[in-house]
């Protein structure tokens, strides 16, 4: 009993030490930003992760758990749109009771993300906040059939702009709040990069967001980046080949051993005639400095599919940016931010506090 007492008490001072750590904030010391910063009741104390997930593969492990065995959300409606290409994208509601100038949230979801991964998050917004969520699926996601020769793992801000109108239709005295989910994130960054002011999002959220294209998926860890790679050529590419195969650069893409080579041979697929066009008219970074909503980036120091470094790299231009926050997590892994003994996410927490604080800006 002795070396359990032992390796137990070791274990809480790892724990309290390492793993327990108050987040990093860096925004510009004049932002408005500031003003929520000195508001939050979160960003002044220690993340504490859930004890028996305390490293960034347990984390993912019971967050592919949770999304398994979570129970199911029925959505109120699905809207199919279709794009100027006749590509399928679609707008999945909760909330349609709500007040129509009741806030919405308009959400952009992962790489492989479908309505069905997406409604933990879905119903927490919508239980906690009483707000109406929106959740624009990309083509090929969610069952929606490929009707078009594009595909693109990180979505393209046309179709964003076709759900958005459409969101914006519906509800038109309904305030718009908007979260980017991992690949989500990107597009809603080059989508307010491409808007600058010219945009009816209030506020917006990026979770766990990779950044520059061109080197992230470099950098993710071996293991995530070939099974994550594994499971979009099964899933988008070689599920619809009679639409691709054409292309010279297909083959290639499907025989990619990761998510670096992956993208390196996707640009076709995307409706683009080479790799830095694709970059050119994808990548988040490339507008990004044109971003003029309140917007808050939240990564963690231990995700392994987007890399801490990506962040460290535009720390010092987000703190040039007056409307920019980035919080850092010692802790979170991608996407899971589990915390305390019932395993809650404390990242929807946060991204709760923060786009509740704006809407009460706005009043």
């Amino acid at each position: 009993m002795l070396w359990l007492f032992a390796a137990l008490t070791l274990f809480l001072i790892y724990y309290r030490l390492v793993v327990v750590r108050v987040p990093q904030v860096e925004c510009h010391a004049d932002s408005s930003q500031q003003q929520y910063v000195r508001h939050s009741n979160m960003l002044s104390k220690p993340y504490w992760v859930t004890p028996w997930l305390f490293n960034t593969h347990l984390q993912l492990l019971f967050l592919g758990l949770k999304k398994a065995f979570a129970p199911a959300l029925k959505y109120d409606r699905t809207d199919t749109l279709v794009a100027d290409d006749n590509g399928t994208i679609a707008v999945e509601w909760l909330g349609l009771e709500l007040p129509e100038d009741r806030p919405t949230l308009v959400l952009l979801h992962t790489i492989s993300g479908s309505a069905h991964s997406m409604r933990e998050f879905v119903r927490y917004i919508h239980t906690q906040c009483g707000w109406r969520v929106a959740l624009c699926v990309r083509r090929g996601h969610s069952g929606l059939p490929m009707t078009a020769a594009k595909y693109n793992t990180m979505g393209c801000t046309q179709d964003f702009r076709q759900q958005l109108d459409h969101i914006h239709h519906c509800f038109p005295d309904s305030a718009l709040y908007a979260v980017g989910i991992s690949a989500g994130s990107g597009v809603l960054a080059r989508y307010l990069g491409e808007a600058g002011e010219d945009t009816p999002i209030k506020a917006a959220v990026g979770y766990c967001p990779g950044y520059n294209l061109e080197v992230a998926f470099g950098r993710a860890q071996s293991f995530y980046s070939r099974m994550m790679a594994k499971k979009l050529t099964r899933n988008f590419l070689t599920t619809n080949q009679s639409w691709f195969e054409h292309l010279p650069s297909y083959q290639k893409a499907i025989q990619s051993e990761n998510l670096e080579e992956l993208h390196d041979h996707l640009y076709e697929v995307g409706g683009y005639p080479d790799y830095d066009s694709y970059l050119e008219n994808t990548n988040p970074m490339v507008p990004f400095r044109n971003i003029a909503v309140p917007t808050l980036m939240l990564n963690a120091k231990d995700d392994p599919v987007c890399h801490i470094d990506n962040a460290y790299e535009y720390i010092e231009s987000m703190k040039e940016m007056d409307n920019m926050l980035l919080v850092m997590t010692e802790r979170g892994s991608h996407c899971a931010y589990f915390e305390g003994l019932t395993a809650k996410s404390w990242a929807n927490r946060l991204i709760a506090e923060y786009l509740n604080f704006y809407d009460n800006k706005q009043r």
